[in-house]
């Protein structure tokens, strides 16, 4: 039998998947990408890819919103970079001044969003997922991982991480 099915979500259940999952989805976009909007926009390209072309059954269909969210987050990011850099190689106006403590903050969300980007989608989405308040119970079910394993990544993905910060920013 293959992966995904052609057959769309029932409408009714798919819109009560949206009212459970919507919100919290937005919520984790948006700790990846760090913009509402955008958050919201990749949040229903994952239920538009749900509803065109589900997963076969018995698939925990909640967890698959999430790993496709993250996802679509994480490749938002590097778009972005890429297109960061290119505009970077371009002259252009300097941006306005902001105070002290709001760059310092803007600076501090660019270079998690950097490294985050950096990390295999796993441990970003790990990482994600923890700052946000699920618990390893929560996690496991939506990454699709086992519950005993999930410690184990957050510890290795939280080390990736450290040591990406490091090696890009040196000690904070």
């Amino acid at each position: 039998m293959a992966a995904c099915s052609e057959v769309p979500v029932a409408v009714g259940n798919f819109e009560e998947l949206f009212a459970v999952h919507y919100a919290a989805l937005t919520r984790v976009i948006y700790r990846v990408v760090g913009d509402i909007g955008c958050a919201e926009e990749l949040a229903a390209e994952a239920f538009w890819k749900l509803h065109r072309k589900a997963p076969g059954a018995g698939h925990n269909l909640g967890g698959w919103l999430y790993r496709t969210g993250l996802r679509l987050g994480l490749d938002h990011l590097k778009k972005n970079k890429r297109r960061a850099h290119y505009e970077a190689l371009a002259a252009g106006p300097g941006a306005a001044e902001n105070p002290e403590e709001a760059l310092q903050r803007l600076e501090q969300r660019d270079r998690v969003k950097q490294v985050l980007a950096a990390l295999k989608p796993v441990q970003a989405s790990l990482l994600v997922l923890r700052s946000e308040g699920y618990n390893l119970g929560e996690i496991a079910s939506i990454l699709n991982l086992n519950q005993g394993s999930v410690g184990t990544f957050l510890a290795r993905a939280d080390v990736a991480f450290r040591k990406e910060y490091v090696n890009r920013y040196g000690e904070r």
